[in-house]
């Protein structure tokens, strides 16, 4: 089986990490893969670690001619059985390339994430009649789709739920946070990793600080914020400073394997508003950290309210504030809520589970 992966990432993120977890794990099948990406991006410096065959071009939008010229040759010239397309401009490229070029080729699409709005085109791209397989990271984008989809279309979806990586040994990690920060051991670190972006929604995280600290009077805890920066962060820095936050919270930026800091923190908390996985709450899972969460991609179906994990609406800091007191209070329930999930992630959220289901897809689009 020969499968051609493409994917238009020019930054890194849970995603990316997501698609060199399947190619790792599809090799067990001995499914022969190639990547089709832009250069000069994370993902193209990444996979050169990878024993794959890399075709990567110059940044080119995907409606461009270009763009179409060199996907139908990488295609022609390597009789795929199959293309795997992980991002919403790979779905635009192929589908221009297919409709002017006839690539012939079985085709499925990762769907990883809500969108806030799908446009008329986006919803024909969607429904477009040669994709075989939508794979959706949870049952939520799972029925989120399945209204951007004709009735026809349904049976294309499917769910395939991200996984995290089993590793044999322990992962050598940048830094001891609580040494970098310095932070007494009295003080409880609740941990974020989340780039600056709109669906990560880091005000609502602000927020529910702000309630700890100064409603709830929590003074002993400090919040670590991790992922890039963006033009949005400037903003975030004067919210903090506003509510005199500045000494309960550091935003770290970007840092690689960040998941392996996930044992450092006491409690992970995410806000996010929109999600499809999110990866970092099943790492969670797997470092045996406990989890306060909004409600959104799989999180409702991961964690069970009040048995491995607290969730809450979106946006809802006041609640999100109460469980985060409770776990700091009541360490015992804290342990249990991480145990549950740890056994949790075991059945159904490994990468190994990752790489069976996505090559079930494969073998029933190709038969």
């Amino acid at each position: 089986m020969k499968v051609l992966h493409i994917s238009g990432a020019r930054s890194w993120g849970g995603n990316e990490q997501q698609l060199i977890y399947l190619i790792q794990e599809l090799k067990k099948y001995n499914v022969v893969q190639s990547l089709f990406c832009y250069e000069s991006t994370p993902l193209f410096e990444i996979v050169q670690n990878l024993d794959i065959q890399v075709i990567a071009i110059p940044y080119i939008k995907p409606h461009k001619k270009g763009y179409r010229e060199s996907l139908k040759k990488t295609v022609v010239a390597h009789s795929f059985d199959l293309l795997h397309l992980h991002t919403s401009d790979s779905v635009t490229g192929y589908v221009l390339t297919d409709l002017l070029k006839g690539l012939k080729t079985k085709t499925v699409f990762s769907k990883k994430g809500v969108s806030r709005k799908v446009s008329f085109l986006s919803k024909q791209k969607y429904n477009y009649r040669n994709i075989d397989k939508i794979l959706c990271v949870s049952k939520v984008v799972y029925e989120h789709f399945r209204e951007v989809l004709y009735v026809k279309n349904h049976s294309k979806l499917c769910v395939v739920y991200d996984g995290v990586q089993v590793e044999d040994g322990s992962i050598e990690v940048e830094s001891n946070i609580r040494e970098e920060l310095n932070l007494p051991e009295e003080i409880k670190v609740i941990g974020n990793i989340a780039n600056h972006t709109k669906a990560k929604d880091l005000k609502t995280l602000i927020k529910t600080l702000d309630v700890l600290v100064n409603k709830k009077h929590q003074k002993d805890i400090h919040l670590v914020q991790m992922g890039e920066f963006s033009k949005r962060t400037q903003e975030l820095k004067d919210m903090v400073l506003a509510l005199g936050l500045e000494k309960y919270i550091t935003f770290v930026g970007f840092r690689k394997k960040a998941s392996s800091f996930l044992p450092q923190f006491d409690i992970y908390l995410m806000t996010s508003e929109r999600e499809g996985g999110p990866t970092t709450v099943l790492e969670a899972f797997y470092k045996k950290v406990a989890v306060v969460s909004t409600r959104v991609g799989v999180v409702g179906e991961a964690i069970t309210d009040g048995e491995n994990g607290f969730v809450t609406s979106i946006g809802d800091y006041a609640s999100l504030a109460d469980k985060i007191e409770v776990l700091i209070k009541d360490h015992e329930l804290k342990s249990t809520f991480a145990e549950r999930s740890f056994q949790n992630f075991l059945n159904l959220y490994t990468t190994e589970k990752l790489g069976a289901e996505t090559f079930k897809v494969y073998r029933e689009v190709l038969n």
